[in-house]
């Protein structure tokens, strides 16, 4: 599986290059600036980019805008984004199209190999991989008479999971239950968000997404 990196920071970037190799990954191309991405999505087409939001020359989310474009250019492009904080634009501008794998993670959890591992292969494979705390602060937004309220505390555990991109069957493993109590979980979430059920797993992690991000 061929990734581009893309980190401004060289002892991280040779670290992460060197953590996805030990997985198995090929790094088509590790870079350290904005144009350089561009030029390296377009021109060696990799199965993901892991890209940090901020690159230069601009320093501000010169990063996702490079892989933003590369999707218009080339939709379904898995990207794998990274950040420092917990920034609600970034995460609604990489879902905005609702196609392809996306990941949104905080450069904390990098720290741990398999967890990132995991991530990149699930996004790289079509699926979604969001932060945690992206998903707690999108669950914080609003007042009381937001539906979301109504979910019982064993729900919004299970939408937290669904959010991050986890299938019925690792959110079981995860709970301690059965695969049967979390399709039933997720039936009575969706029934209360009035969102469409889905057995496409990224789909449901999108619909999830996308009607926290707009209360």
């Amino acid at each position: 599986m061929r990734v581009v990196l893309a980190e401004d920071l060289f002892l991280l970037r040779d670290g992460l290059a060197r953590m996805l190799e030990a997985y198995g990954f090929e790094i088509a191309a590790a870079v350290d600036n904005g144009p350089e991405l561009s030029r390296a999505l377009r021109e060696l087409r990799p199965d993901v980019a892991v890209v940090d939001v901020r690159l230069p020359p601009s320093f501000t989310d010169e990063g996702l805008q490079c892989a933003l474009a590369a999707r218009r250019e080339r939709p379904g492009l898995p990207v794998l984004v990274l950040s420092q904080h917990v920034e609600q634009l970034y995460a609604r501008e990489l879902l905005a199209d609702g196609t392809g794998g996306v990941g949104y993670l905080l450069k904390d959890r990098v720290f741990d190999a398999d967890q990132f591992a995991d991530a990149v292969r699930r996004v790289a494979a079509g699926g979604t991989a969001m932060d945690p705390q992206v998903i707690q602060q999108l669950l914080a937004r609003g007042g009381r008479d937001r539906p979301v309220e109504t979910l019982t505390p064993r729900e919004r555990e299970v939408m937290e999971l669904v959010a991050q991109g986890r299938s019925n069957a690792a959110i079981a493993e995860r709970l301690v239950v059965t695969e049967r109590s979390v399709a039933k979980h997720t039936s009575n979430i969706f029934a209360k968000l009035g969102l469409p059920v889905s057995d496409d797993d990224n789909r449901r992690v999108l619909a999830v997404l996308a009607y926290l991000d707009t209360r």
